[in-house]
């Protein structure tokens, strides 16, 4: 069985599991009524359209 030679550092160790610590940026799409920037799968906040249909009456 393989046994490690030397102690990993605490440097080494933390440079490997920093990727998980990432933050992944939101995507943001266009939406195709107003060419507004919006959240993929969710209704426009601008228009209240969602897959070409109004969702929410945004007339106030």
């Amino acid at each position: 069985m393989a046994v490690p030679k030397r102690k990993t550092s605490k440097q080494r160790k933390n440079k490997r599991r920093a990727s998980s610590y990432r933050f992944n940026k939101p995507t943001v799409t266009l939406c195709p009524n107003c060419s507004e920037p919006k959240l993929p799968h969710r209704v426009c906040r601008a228009c209240g359209y969602y897959d070409g249909k109004e969702v929410i009456n945004t007339e106030a």
